[in-house]
């Protein structure tokens, strides 16, 4: 619905007053007509109409599109029950209460229609009709027979007796003679029982004891009822938006024929009924026709006339037909169209849907609340009071938890905190897509508080870990006037916390005026509902912030149930009443009560004691609605209806139950047992009935857009799962059957096959039992496209539960073709939602897919790799979606010799990625996931000397004369703080909160940094004289700088607050450890010799010392300064287990026996082990029993002691399975259960000064920095694999050249010559004539690929690349500029020489190879610019500058000859940037400055013409070039006019970047490079179009393309080389030329398991496909072969 701003503003506030209903995704159109005489243009809009207004809604919004025809596919139990007419309001309800746009068409023709008796009649009233019947003297005993008094019913009303009370075989068909006598009594008595109440009506009504409409009540017809309730009775301007009315007049009806008139006209004793005429005229032609006229509906008559013996027929009112259908689909979408105008499809619309729908519940939880007085005091105390830690509500599923959240929520903003105006975030998890997921949900709470305060969406993270450190800083908004409070319901529902302990993610210390209160489920005896609690009471540790929610207990059960019948309008006889009393007495769970009243108020006080059983406890209870859902729906439909809802991802809807239901033969079979369809397809209203008899338990919410139904408690769910999915045959069944539905096998007009049953083909007389039809389900594309093949929407539903449903239907290699290794499938999803969204379908897989026993299956690492990778490009992806079949390729191209999987992705990336980024990497050139290197972290240009995680592990904080953080789960580099201070930092601490950084420099400066806003403040030397700062404490509030014997404390502002010393005789700090406030700290303090290494530990709790501890050589502190270890003797290095016990130290235990010198003691990350470096090795010692282990360094390595109780560091691995070490450049790893060195690898170029463990949640890595600049993720999951290994220049490269004939590139860094090969990626060789210290700065090969031309620390070099040899050396300094002739026989050099502002330049040339000089020139300079040749090869042009003006110097090439210079004089003249000759005019040249080209004849001496806007670059004939300003924007210039002939890329202000836009070799593309954006965008010449949007890893520093004008070769910032293919979509032969390429066909690529005639082989079976089996349950049978055995931990 269209929501004014004043009401988004009270949802995003959590307002529980007034609340909008919620917007549904549904078009939900009730029809209303009578049966027979309408039955042509219903089955014609069935048939037609429907299935394209279906699609319509589907494709164009988004919309499911249903309709209620109440003439279909009723149910004879129905009719038994006398449901009909209540079914029918009752759906009408639905239809007006959920539809978008239209809800209510009327077909009105000429039958007034069935009209029935009421099936309940208030018994007064029912008293008043028998007395007038008794008085006019009529017989009532038919009355006292078929209606019963019902006292349960307050007051008292009289019910219709099911028709099978008195007739036994009304619904029996397998006894059609007994079934038809049995009908014909019913009807029969339907008759006389109308007359009398219609009798007896009238004569109430003449003796005024009836009003009009009571009378009427009793003659009125279904249908009259449905236009009442549908139009005549709905407001004025509603009518207008929401309903269609038809009529249709038939004129001249041939009464003579009275059995075919009888189908469009009300007959009664062979004539025509004229009192049900008169009651359809009054309705139809005055009160609906005028209602709608006058209010501007859509109203259409129609008048036809009566031809032949059939009277109306599609072959004989063709005409009428076409124009009424037409009229109807144009005028729905119509309606549709007009209330999408109305909707908020905007994010902030879904967002507003979201919140409605929690708010929705929280509202309905507290309307049935009673009781729970005292837990409310607790609760009001917690929400009222001074705590600062999250309040927990635990007990048992059902206990209520639930609703006393939601009252709490309510109560807290009506009532409790008065008059602030809190800002309510409540939700319930798992109930919508959003609070499914831990990420999600985070970032729609950020959303609600970001709104309310005028803070922009963009700033919310996605990822989790990003998102939860945002929330906090949100949190702390609040204020007494705007208290925020979070509500959050079942958290141990929630998906997606990486870590062990799911419950990381609350905030334990809260902000002021900010309060948390979370439940959730607690089950003793059931560990897997015990784990959640126990972590919440680990992390909290305060037992006031938890409260049991239990039963209600009998009194207040009781108390609730009389409350609950009470507002129902029902009451019970005494015996009912001691049934539900036992009942209470076993259970008084809420649910339970809730079960128990949805059960006894269908009872009836006259049913007999078998009729009002209840069960004792809630799954039985379930099973007892279910089982009387069954009995009175048929078994086969209920089960198969409930088990798709359960077992679904996020509910189902409505259509796609009966869509499901309609694929599934075994459903249909049983429905059409006696009837064939007219389409093979379930009716409409038969799973409306079944969802009408579970009322309240199934719960509309939003998923993916659509309005979905699901279980409203999760304790139905489980009690579905344990009723219909016994073992994995029903997983399989259902499960494979929403997948199909999902995959769009039988969807979009495919026919599905079947087998009618044996009664049908006898009872219809088929020839066949096999047949094929179409089911009328929706085709299932990723996306969906409008006619001019524009995107309108994606196809959220099937993102969400395709990979869900094949997953648990065991059909993996759908799996992997479909999603995780389909290349549309990952680019659409990623397009369509963010990453994390993308990657959970990757992890449910690896949880849930079972491990093939009969084939070596590496399937997890295979989905891993793919997960991984995404992850890693996952910053790049969230903006440039069509770099996915780059960053895939690039990163997974390694692994196609051992993946059938990972092969087959790639080549459709090669295939159809290109559509999306036409610049393909032509090799392996990003990291790879999945070897011992998880990646490198680089950006500092000095060593890095320290580096800490944050607390919640996902960012690096680094420092060396820069602050760097990078991302750990992408590897990014998120933000850099330059602090320009003198010298490095070496130490660097983190606040608790993460808010701020500290570092200290080796000139003893501290910086403070503030990691938000990047502030920061620089702290001279504070300490007292002499003293150097030797650490930092630095707290959420507070600062503390520490040397030799004194502190500093400042604010984080960085203000001096006070300063500390230590006592004297004390020695000097070692160092200082703070708690969480400045009042308590542990100081260790030493002699300062280490000849007499005694320590001192004093630890002070809120300002009380401890006694000293004294100790000897090494000491460790856990973190909560409770416990240390120590050597207590000189020379005895035994270990000493201390702890603090009443302020005071006290001794527990020696460690096990240790006579090597201990270097270092320390604790592991987790504090299990305490460990000492020794010498040579490490010693380790369970903290918690006498388990130890020592592990040895191999020969020729030493631990060293950096300085005093300071060595190498080791680091345990998940499990304390590995102990790794970072010693020189190499990484040692030990296993720890027997002590042997399991790997030694090199780990860095330069020595390790730091590793650190990042073993959390699923995380198992460890994080090493290094003087060589990088700091290195290892994951020890994959330590032993095998690592893909990229080539890397060490430097940056500074330029390159390439020989596309031999294939190589040669790059340019300071250092050396590096001679790679440009389709494979390897570094083959690199060149510096100097063994050390060589500074290179030019280097040039030939086209043939066999000479360099270099420079080299002042030399001139020529390198023979056959054997690696400098052939030519001569001494030619400060070289600017190399290039050859045409035919490469000769090269020029330039160099300059004297002072700036006085240059000469010297050019020399000479030939290649031999190093003859051939001639040399000088001429004066102050700027240098490219000296140029003509294209003719007659003319060296330099552009200098001599008795201060600027010059153009023009010498001949054969000789060097000075032939004249040119004075550079024009109007407009700019500085000139560069100078470029033409190649299409030998004689010209041009000079070129910002703003234009200015063309000089260098012959006629004589300036030509500007060309406004060309930066000089130009094609290869010079007919056209380009304008690529360094301020944004690109065009395309025709140089023969110098008009813009296309704008390749609009002006849009950026800033100013470097950018680099040249033409390919062969001028087909221009490609263009941004350094803000560091992308190359890739356009095609000829239209303009652009074809790819490449984003590279580092700056770019060189650009080159092949001369076949095939690929782009990059020289990076960060050393490596990347080539690029330029892969047109419109090229030919493109594809075959990657496919072609060396890398995408390594030796050796493996093929996967295949069967015979080379199937996929799945559990030893090959695998089977849908299509070949005619009859869908064959298929499930071969797919049960293919069911691999559970792991233990699955089963």
């Amino acid at each position: 619905m269209p929501r004014d701003e004043a009401t988004v503003d009270r949802i995003f506030a959590g307002n529980l007053d007034e609340l909008p209903p919620l917007s549904s995704k549904v078009v939900r159109i009730f029809t209303s007509s009578t049966f027979t005489d309408m039955l042509m243009e219903r089955n014609t809009l069935m048939e037609y109409v429907y299935p394209k207004i279906k699609e319509y809604c589907r494709e164009k919004h988004g919309l499911e599109y249903q309709v209620v025809d109440m003439r279909w596919g009723v149910r004879d139990e129905m009719t038994d029950e006398h449901m009909t007419t209540a079914l029918c309001m009752n759906e009408l309800r639905g239809c007006q209460k959920y539809s978008m746009g239209p809800n209510f068409i009327y077909f009105g023709a000429q039958k007034y229609g069935y009209r029935p008796i009421p099936s309940e009649i208030d018994t007064a009233e029912l008293e008043m009709l028998r007395d007038a019947l008794v008085s006019m003297g009529n017989d009532v005993s038919l009355l006292d027979k078929w209606y019963r008094k019902d006292s349960n019913k307050v007051p008292p009303e009289s019910i219709l007796l099911p028709i099978t009370t008195h007739l036994k075989h009304f619904l029996n068909k397998r006894q059609p003679k007994l079934q038809a006598r049995d009908a014909g009594i019913w009807w029969g008595t339907l008759g006389k029982l109308q007359l009398m109440l219609r009798k007896a009506a009238k004569a109430l009504y003449q003796n005024d004891k009836f009003t009009e409409e009571q009378m009427h009540n009793y003659r009125m017809a279904v249908t009259e009822r449905e236009v009442r309730n549908g139009c005549i009775s709905m407001p004025d301007d509603y009518v207008k938006d929401h309903v269609i009315i038809y009529t249709r007049i038939l004129r001249n009806i041939n009464l003579q024929n009275l059995k075919r008139a009888s189908a469009f006209i009300d007959i009664m004793d062979r004539h025509v009924d004229q009192e049900a005429q008169d009651f359809l005229t009054y309705y139809r032609d005055v009160l609906a026709k005028n209602k709608m006229l006058k209010n501007k509906g859509i109203y259409r008559r129609f008048e036809i006339e009566w031809i032949g013996r059939e009277g109306l027929a599609p072959e004989t009112h063709d005409a009428y037909l076409k124009e009424f259908i037409n009229h109807f689909y144009k005028n729905v979408l119509k309606l549709i169209d007009r209330a999408m105008r109305k909707e908020d499809n905007s994010p902030q619309g879904k967002i507003v849907t979201e919140l409605l729908q929690h708010l929705h519940q929280c509202k309905n939880n507290c309307d049935v609340f009673y009781g729970r007085e005292e837990e409310l005091a607790k609760l009001k105390e917690y929400i009222t009071g001074p705590s600062t830690k999250p309040f927990v509500l635990f007990g048992a599923g059902g206990s209520g938890k639930s609703a006393l959240l939601s009252k709490t929520a309510s109560n807290s903003l009506k009532e409790w905190l008065a008059p602030s105006v809190p800002l309510l975030m409540c939700r319930f998890c798992g109930t919508t897509p959003n609070s499914t997921a831990l990420g999600p949900l985070l970032k729609s709470i950020c959303q609600q508080i970001s709104y309310t305060y005028m803070l922009p969406f963009e700033d919310i993270p996605d990822d989790t870990v990003p998102v939860t450190a945002f929330l906090k800083e949100l949190l702390k908004l609040a204020t007494k006037e705007r208290p925020l409070l979070i509500f959050l319901d079942s958290v141990d529902e929630l998906t997606g916390s990486q870590d062990a302990n799911k419950m990381s993610w609350l905030p334990l210390k809260i902000p002021e005026h900010c309060k948390i209160v979370v439940s959730c489920t607690y089950e003793e005896g059931n560990p897997a509902l015990m784990q959640d609690l126990k972590f919440l009471r680990a992390m909290i540790e305060d037992d006031n912030q938890f409260l049991e929610v239990t039963a209600l207990g009998s009194k207040l059960a009781w108390r609730v149930m009389k409350l609950w019948m009470q507002s129902a309008g029902r009451t019970l006889n005494n015996y009912q009443w001691r049934v539900v009393a036992n009942a209470l007495d076993n259970c008084t769970l809420p649910i339970f009560c809730k079960l128990v009243l949805q059960e006894v108020c269908r009872w009836k006080s006259y049913f007999e004691p078998e009729k009002t059983v209840l069960m004792t406890n809630v799954q039985d209870s379930v099973f007892q609605l279910f089982q009387r859902v069954e009995n009175k729906h048929g078994w086969m439909l209920v089960s198969h209806a409930l088990a798709y809802v359960t077992a679904s991802k996020n509910g189902v809807s409505e259509p796609e139950i009966e869509d499901f239901i309609s694929l599934d033969d075994k459903v249909l079979d049983d429905i059409y047992q006696y009837h064939l369809p007219p389409t093979r397809r379930i009716p409409p209203l038969l799973w409306t009935r079944v969802r009408s008899d579970l009322p309240g338990y199934l719960a509309d919410s939003e998923a993916d857009g659509v309005c979905v139904i699901n279980y409203y408690h999760k304790q139905f769910k489980h009690a579905a799962k344990k009723r219909y999915f016994l073992d994995d045959t029903d997983y399989l069944y259902f499960h494979s059957y929403m997948s199909d539905y999902f995959l769009g096998t039988y969807g979009g007009g495919i026919l599905k096959p079947f087998r009618y049953t044996e009664i049908q083909k006898h009872t219809f007389h088929l020839k066949s039992k096999d047949d094929k039809k179409d089911r009328q389900v929706p085709a299932m594309p990723l996306a969906y496209y409008n006619r001019q093949g524009k995107l309108t929407r994606y196809n959220l539903r099937k993102f969400t539960e395709l990979p869900f449903q094949l997953v648990r239907c065991f059909r993996y290699k759908d799996l992997y073709d479909n999603v995780l290794f389909n290349y549309q499938w990952l680019y659409n999803k990623m397009c369509a939602l963010p990453l994390p969204e993308v990657l959970c379908d990757f992890e449910d897989a690896i949880k849930n897919i079972r491990i093939d026993p009969h084939k070596n299956d590496t399937i997890h690492k295979e989905i891993s790799l793919v997960a991984d990778s995404l992850r890693l490009g996952g910053a790049i992806l969230k903006f440039y979606p069509g770099m996915l079949s780059a960053q895939l390729v690039g990163r997974l191209l390694p692994e196609i010799e051992n993946s059938e999987n990972i092969r087959n992705l790639l080549r459709q990336c090669d295939e159809e990625g290109i559509k999306q980024n036409a610049l393909v990497p032509t090799y392996h050139c990003m990291h790879t996931p999945g070897g011992p290197l998880k990646y490198s972290l680089e950006g500092h240009q000095f060593a890095i000397f320290a580096m800490k995680l944050t607390s919640d592990n996902r960012y690096i904080i680094s420092c060396s004369n820069k602050f760097i953080t990078f991302d750990v789960v992408t590897s990014d580099l998120a933000r850099q703080v330059y602090p320009k201070v003198e010298g490095l930092m070496i130490g660097l601490e983190l606040s608790p909160d993460n808010k701020f950084a500290a570092a200290y420099t080796n000139n003893n400066q501290t910086i403070l940094l503030n990691t938000l806003i990047s502030e920061f403040f620089i702290i001279d030397n504070p300490l007292g004289e002499g003293e150097t700062v030797l650490g930092l404490v630095l707290l959420d509030t507070n600062l503390v700088v520490y040397g030799q014997y004194t502190w500093c404390i400042f604010n984080l502002k960085g203000k001096h607050v006070e300063t500390k010393k230590l006592e004297e005789g004390r020695g000097e700090i070692l160092s200082l450890r703070m708690l969480d406030t400045l009042e308590s700290y542990s100081i260790i303090s030493w002699t300062g010799n280490p000849k007499e290494p005694r320590i001192t530990l004093q630890t002070v709790r809120k300002e009380k010392s401890s006694d000293p501890l004294e100790a000897w050589t090494a000491v460790a502190v856990n973190k909560k300064q409770t416990k240390c270890f120590v050597c207590e003797k000189q020379d005895d290095y035994t270990v000493s287990e201390y702890n603090l016990e009443d302020g005071a130290w006290s001794k527990t235990r020696d460690l096990s026996k240790n006579e090597d010198k201990i270097l270092m003691l320390d604790l592991s990350k987790n504090e299990n082990w305490c460990y000492g470096t020794i010498l040579n090795g490490f010693k380790l010692w369970d903290v918690e029993s006498d388990r130890h282990q020592e592990i040895y360094l191999p020969n020729g390595v030493r631990n060293i002691s950096k300085k005093f109780n300071e060595s190498n560091n080791c680091i345990l691995s998940a499990g304390d399975k590995l102990a790794v070490a970072g010693i020189r450049q190499e990484l040692f790893v030990w296993s720890m259960s027997t002590g042997e060195l399991v790997k030694r690898m090199n780990a860095h170029f330069q020595r390790i000064v730091e590793i650190k463990s990042l073993v959390v949640g699923s995380e198992n890595s460890v994080l090493t920095s290094s003087i060589d600049r990088s700091i290195k993720v290892w994951n020890l999951n994959y330590i032993f694999e095998k690592e893909h290994h990229i080539d890397k220049h060490q430097l940056t490269i500074d330029s390159l050249s390439i020989s596309t004939k031999a294939g190589i590139a040669v790059v340019v860094t300071r250092s050396c010559i590096g001679i790679w090969d440009f389709m494979t990626g390897k570094l083959k060789f690199k060149l510096a004539n100097a063994a050390l210290g060589a500074i290179v700065t030019h280097a040039l090969v030939n086209k043939e690929g066999t000479y360099i031309v270099a420079a080299e620390s002042g030399d001139v070099l020529y390198w023979n690349l056959q054997n690696r040899e400098v052939i030519f050396q001569e001494k030619q300094p400060n070289i600017q500029q190399i290039f050859y002739y045409k035919n490469e026989t000769r090269c020029v050099v330039v160099s300059r020489k004297g002072e700036k502002g006085n240059y000469t330049g010297i050019c020399i040339a000479r030939t290649v190879p031999d190093g003859v000089k051939q001639w040399e020139f000088e001429y004066p300079f102050v700027e240098f610019k490219n000296v140029v040749m003509s294209p003719d090869e007659l003319y060296v042009i330099c552009y200098g500058f001599e008795k201060m003006k600027n010059h153009i110097y023009v010498h001949a090439v054969k000789s060097g000859e000075f032939l004249h210079k040119i004075l550079v004089k024009y109007t407009g003249f700019k500085d000139v940037t560069k100078m470029v000759a033409l190649p299409d005019k030998p004689s010209v040249i041009a000079l070129i400055d910002v703003e234009k080209g200015n063309l000089i004849d260098i012959i006629q001496k004589r300036f030509l013409k500007s060309i406004p806007f060309w930066d000089g670059t130009c094609t290869k004939d010079g007919k056209f070039g380009l304008y690529a300003p360094a301020t944004g924007g690109m065009d395309m210039l025709d140089l023969r006019t110098g008009k813009v002939c296309k704008t390749l890329i609009p002006k849009v202000a950026e800033g100013i970047f470097d950018v680099v836009a040249v033409f390919n070799a062969t001028n087909e593309y221009v490609l263009y490079y941004h350094s803000g954006k560091k992308t190359i965008r890739a356009f095609r010449r000829k239209n303009g179009e652009m074809i790819a949007n490449f984003r590279v890893q580092a700056d770019l520093k060189g650009m080159e393309t092949t001369t076949d004008g095939r690929s782009v070769v990059l020289g990076m910032g960060d050393g490596s080389m990347t080539t690029l293919t330029i892969a047109d979509p419109e090229k030919d032969g493109i594809r075959d030329y990657l496919k072609g390429l060396p890398s995408r066909n390594p030796e050796g690529a493996g093929s996967s398991p295949k069967g015979i005639g080379g199937g996929y082989l799945q559990n030893g079976v090959e695998y089977p496909s849908p299509y070949d089996y005619s009859i869908y349950t064959d298929y499930l049978k071969a797919l049960q072969q293919c069911i691999p055995p559970p792991s233990k931990q699955q089963s």
